[in-house]
């Protein structure tokens, strides 16, 4: 296997980033062992049941220094559309996570979502249509823009409290983590690994048994992460079938992993 660690995070945008909430769920494998349910770090004794954003971004650095190599599937969106860069200049991936994080301080202990959301439409300086969509949400058959709040299925509210803590994470582990696809198409040896994933797409194909909808969706990404690479077919999906004007758009917007 290419991977010591398979792990699944099913992600929430609820509260502020130390809110912990059931909504968030991690799930990660160990040698011979399907996927388990991975609990927040205990303090001084007294045993915590759910994570929060910050938790997990903490969590996800330490797995930096104590494990091999290790990928992880995150659900929600790494980037925005085409349009959004185009209409706010933004001509890399870092450059547009630095641009959103000054105007969406999501990773910010005290910052909601919908606080931000509150704003005038002139004071929120950065926001999209609910009609755009990225080309890999196009290929898919369900999943929804980055920009449409407030319905069922939608990963608008997890992808902006979300980003911030990406543009952390590289900044701190970029020389063992490689964020896919936007650190490039092909996987360096030896690299751990940052998808987006949609966990629609596998949910349904492993028994529920006793676990929560969220934990299913974390159990699902881990377990499929796990199996593909024990087949050794992880590779095919690092290559989805582009074109050499479809891999420009999504070295920009990103890719779900597992679309094809």
């Amino acid at each position: 296997m290419r991977f010591d660690h398979h792990i699944g995070i099913d992600y929430s945008g609820r509260e502020t980033p130390v809110s912990r909430t059931s909504a968030l769920q991690v799930y990660a494998d160990f040698p011979g062992n399907a996927p388990q349910r991975i609990s927040p770090p205990e303090p001084r004794g007294k045993a915590r049941k759910n994570w929060c954003r910050k938790g997990i971004a903490s969590w996800l650095l330490e797995q930096t220094r104590n494990t091999p190599t290790f990928i992880v599937g995150i659900d929600h969106g790494f980037s925005f559309p085409l349009s959004y860069f185009e209409r706010y200049q933004l001509n890399s991936w870092p450059a547009f996570l630095d641009d959103f994080s000054h105007h969406w301080p999501t990773d910010d202990d005290h910052t909601k979502i919908d606080s931000i959301r509150a704003a005038t439409p002139d004071q929120l300086a950065r926001t999209g249509s609910s009609r755009d969509l990225r080309l890999t949400e196009k290929w898919s058959s369900s999943a929804k823009s980055v920009f449409q709040f407030d319905v069922q299925g939608s990963v608008a509210k997890s992808t902006h409290a979300g980003l911030p803590w990406l543009r952390q994470l590289r900044r701190e582990a970029a020389a063992i983590i490689h964020f896919w696809p936007f650190d490039g198409w092909t996987i360096p040896e030896g690299k751990s690994v940052v998808a987006e994933i949609y966990p629609s797409i596998f949910s349904k194909r492993y028994d529920k048994e006793e676990r929560t909808p969220d934990q299913q969706d974390a159990y699902s990404v881990a377990r499929w992460l796990a199996e593909a690479d024990a087949r050794s077919v992880l590779d095919r999906y690092f290559a989805p079938p582009l074109t050499p004007q479809e891999r420009r758009f999504a070295d920009l917007e990103g890719w779900i992993l597992g679309i094809l």
